[in-house]
């Protein structure tokens, strides 16, 4: 039996074989090599990118912070929280409570009356921080202190000086008008009226809100610090008037509009009262009374109510508009010379 050849392959042969096995296995290494290093350059520049937006955001927002004002106005509170629409709710809210309060429907938990029933008058001495010694003589002569005073609430009248705040808040002024109402509660201050001058005519519209919100009474009364007041006599003046709805009492006057600047009793605004130049019926503003439903219609539209240059021509101006019945009672036309009178220039 034959064999078959056995064939030897040379050395030659054997290298070349070697090779290209070696080739072939070589080139899947070398596409993993290139695709990895591809994948960590790409990882790599993320990193750098991100790493250099970070520190741009941080330069932003710093720059931000620096420029954003430390202390925010309520406006603007309000406007980042989004809230401009509850603050108008709210101030509709706090018009309609003032409406209700002021037509009975609620309560007043500062009332002056403890037994709760209506006074008969709120009056109201317009005084200010240099008329110490005024209100002491005011204190011994027509008006009440301490017990006598109380009593005559039982009565159901209520006086107390009106002043306003200092410009200066929570200076010696004020101070010294909180010690001397702590010491004889016959103040009723004005927290958001400006005692001075100039601000004399929006001063009545602080007094008739004021004693409405914290007295029912039939009547509420302006009387100036120059004033004595005969106190019975007004108190018979007023018990004659009980019931009389939209009453607008006082020693009615006209007058000539002044319009001449510097003089007395000079009005800036002279032009508005035609050419006449002619004030309208209005009460003098030593003494002057409204009945509690003017007192009311003062209170609720204090916002709108323009001023003049004088608080009286100012009121009669408020009341032209109104059903107001204008009672015209010599009795109360301070400087003349009648007898019978209820107040007279101290």
């Amino acid at each position: 039996m034959e064999s078959l050849p056995t064939t030897v392959p040379s050395k030659s042969e054997r290298r070349a074989r070697s090779s290209k096995s070696s080739q072939s296995s070589s080139k899947p290494s070398v596409i993993m090599a290139f695709f990895s290093c591809v994948a960590w350059l790409y990882v790599a520049g993320r990193l750098w990118q991100d790493a250099e937006n970070r520190v741009v955001l941080n330069t932003i927002l710093k720059k931000s912070y620096d420029q954003k004002p430390k202390v925010l106005t309520v406006d603007e509170k309000l406007m980042v929280l989004g809230c401009k629409d509850l603050e108008r709710r709210i101030v509709e809210t706090e018009m309609e409570l003032t409406l209700a309060k002021s037509q009975g429907y609620l309560k007043n938990s500062r009332s002056g009356s403890s037994s709760g029933k209506k006074l008969l008058a709120v009056i109201g001495v317009y005084s200010g921080f240099g008329s110490h010694l005024r209100r002491n003589t005011f204190r011994g002569t027509w008006m009440p202190q301490g017990d006598a005073l109380r009593k005559l609430e039982e009565r159901g009248i209520v006086i107390r000086f009106v002043i306003g705040r200092s410009p200066n808040r929570g200076d010696s002024l004020d101070r010294k008008i909180d010690e001397e109402n702590q010491a004889r509660k016959d103040f009723l201050i004005l927290e958001n009226h400006e005692e001075a001058q100039e601000e004399l005519p929006k001063k009545v519209k602080f007094f008739f809100s004021a004693a409405v919100q914290n007295w029912d009474a039939e009547f509420y009364i302006k009387v100036d610090d120059n004033i004595d007041l005969d106190l019975e006599g007004l108190i018979g003046l007023l018990e004659s008037r009980r019931g009389q709805d939209a009453a607008y009492i006082g020693c009615m006057k006209s007058g000539e509009v002044v319009a001449e600047e510097g003089g007395q009793w000079y009005e800036p605004e002279w032009w508005k009262f035609g050419d006449e130049k002619s004030y309208f019926r209005h009460a003098a503003g030593s003494l002057l009374i409204l009945s509690k439903t003017l007192a009311q219609y003062v209170n609720i539209n204090s916002g709108s109510l323009k001023t003049y240059a004088f608080d009286d021509t100012s009121i009669g101006s408020w009341m032209i508009g109104v059903q107001a019945t204008y009672i015209d009672d010599n009795r109360l036309c301070c400087s003349s010379i009648r007898q019978d009178k209820v107040c007279s220039v101290a």
